[in-house]
């Protein structure tokens, strides 16, 4: 598995930021006031993600105090970072696109949507940022002990 691209990132985060844009220009009218809920989602999940990051990478580089950690859960949290550092660009995108078209649109009810539009982009990015936190996190550090195959005592088969 591959470390989550940034290009991809980016190209993720323009493209909602289109569809958001196009969704509110085609039917602010027609819909509710902004709700908080997706943005305290997505805080909570940039905190547990930061706190989980903080977590393994003590324990992957075997800070004393901290308990060994499980391969497979390290696996599992690669999995979950990558998800959310794409789920949080999309995010973002779809965030900053409702907040661009929140901020050229002059009724009363856009400017009341206006701090809701510009949480959901900082949580977004937040979230985005614990993700690719946690992913780093898992990376295995190289072993000190280890030697590099060419300096290794084994024999090398050749005579």
């Amino acid at each position: 598995m591959r470390p989550t691209s940034v290009s991809v990132l980016i190209v993720a985060a323009l493209a909602a930021a289109a569809v958001g844009w196009l969704l509110l220009s085609f039917s602010y009218s027609l819909l509710p006031q902004l709700p908080w809920s997706p943005v305290i989602v997505l805080a909570v999940l940039a905190v547990a993600e930061g706190l989980l990051a903080q977590n393994t990478s003590a324990r992957i580089q075997r800070k004393p105090g901290t308990p060994r950690v499980d391969p497979l859960a390290v696996a599992r949290y690669v999995a979950l970072a990558k998800a959310s550092a794409l789920v949080g660009a999309l995010s973002a995108g779809f965030s900053a696109g409702l907040l661009a078209w929140l901020v050229l649109e002059p009724t009363k009810a856009a400017r009341d949507d206006r701090p809701t539009a510009i949480g959901g982009l900082i949580a977004a990015a937040l979230l985005v940022g614990a993700a690719l936190w946690l992913e780093r996190a898992c990376r295995v550090p190289p072993d000190p002990d280890r030697t590099d195959e060419n300096d290794s005592d084994r024999p090398s088969g050749r005579r």
